[in-house]
């Protein structure tokens, strides 16, 4: 049996981030029950920074990450994790209610968001059917994210720190006997006093093999789909312009699409309840991603180039859960990151080593508001065993 002081589940982003922050502590390893790390939501992620998105919690979180993808530490990557975009939160004028509250909320921690009118918004979204939009709320420092760059630099200064990644390791016993949690796999045994259960869709069935209560971690789907604009005859010079598009989010967020190597990726931002798997997109998913984008667009959608689903995991507040079980010794949740694990992983990777070393939310995220109590998972207990009203 291998014995270390950390013993992460899971080396998706969460827990690739969180096992090399905490590498700084002690001995690591992480486990992987796929062939390769980062295979389920890691890797079908839409890969966008963007500061007006979430609960208040997550968006400080993703404040707080901004320093580190702006400079990450030397050797990290090899070129930069950010990329200019920019985002429209658009809205027709029936919507222009939720854009006003949209525009109020952005503005607490993101002064630069601006307010459109519907001229500035076509002028911004030219792909935008004429009188479509009434307005827009725009977020010009928002950035596409280098996912795979991110990822494979924590993977990589865990190594440097000594960690180690073990793939093809899933889980299937994990018990906790004189201090340690011992964790039965196909790649063997492996003990440590301090288990951080990163299983992202899997994270109660972790839970349940380690005896806590399950917090309601659920999987939900998202589709998207790839493919290039059809524009009217005599605006083919449109195209040329796509790259330089900012991302455009419907305000009630029924829509998105986003330039993607010279192509349009496109999602109805579905979030369909499945259970934990290898999820593949619905034909029903992609028709209604389609129709809803054509019905904002001057474009039609001819051909799909390339389509696919992924898996964002929620508890019910949808922020993220960082903390010690309150009931399984040494059992330490980092689960529920929905759609924001990449954009906060630097903030919530710090945050979750600092807590799970018996330390204080880092200065600069509790500076920003955000509690240990936000994140710990004793909220979601607590709830779960209070009688309806």
């Amino acid at each position: 049996m291998e014995r270390v002081d950390f013993l992460v589940i899971g080396a998706g982003i969460a827990g690739a981030s969180a096992g090399c922050e905490l590498a700084a502590f002690g001995r690591v390893v992480v486990l992987e029950r796929e062939e390769r790390a980062g295979y389920h939501s890691t890797g079908r992620s839409a890969a966008l920074y963007t500061q007006t998105y979430g609960p208040p919690v997550v968006r400080a979180l993703t404040v707080a990450s901004r320093p580190f993808f702006d400079d990450p530490p030397a050797g990290f990557a090899g070129h930069p994790l950010l990329t200019p975009r920019g985002v429209l939160l658009v809205g027709r004028a029936d919507q222009s209610a939720a854009l006003d509250a949209a525009f109020a909320q952005a503005r607490r921690l993101t002064p630069s968001v601006s307010r459109l009118d519907a001229d500035e918004t076509a002028a911004r979204a030219p792909w935008l059917r004429p009188g479509y939009a009434a307005g827009a709320v725009a977020e010009p420092e928002a950035m596409d994210i280098d996912v795979h760059a991110l990822h494979a630099g924590y993977l990589r200064r865990l190594k440097a720190h000594g960690g180690r990644l073990v793939t093809d390791a899933g889980v299937h016993a994990l018990h906790r006997r004189a201090g340690q949690w011992e964790a039965e796999t196909a790649a063997g045994r492996f003990a440590a006093p301090v288990v951080i259960n990163a299983a992202g869709a899997w994270a109660d069935r972790v839970a349940a093999l380690a005896g806590a209560r399950p917090l309601g971690v659920v999987p939900k789907r998202r589709t998207a789909v790839v493919f290039d604009p059809a524009f009217p005859a005599g605006e083919a010079g449109t195209m040329a312009t796509i790259a330089s598009w900012p991302m455009v989010v419907d305000v009630d967020e029924r829509f998105y699409a986003k330039p993607d190597a010279g192509r349009l990726l496109a999602s109805p931002a579905d979030e369909t309840p499945v259970e934990p798997c290898d999820v593949q997109p619905e034909e029903w998913d992609v028709a209604v991603a389609v129709e809803r984008v054509e019905e904002a667009a001057r474009f039609a959608v001819r051909r799909i180039a390339h389509r696919w689903a992924g898996l964002r995991s929620f508890v019910a507040d949808k922020v993220p859960v960082a903390g010690f079980d309150p009931d399984a010794d040494g059992f330490f949740w980092l689960a529920g990151q929905g759609g924001y694990g990449i954009q906060t992983a630097p903030a919530l990777s710090r945050t979750a080593a600092a807590l799970a070393t018996g330390g204080a939310i880092p200065d600069d995220v509790a500076a920003l508001g955000v509690t240990a109590g936000d994140l710990a998972p004793a909220r979601l207990v607590r709830e779960a065993k209070e009688p309806m009203p």
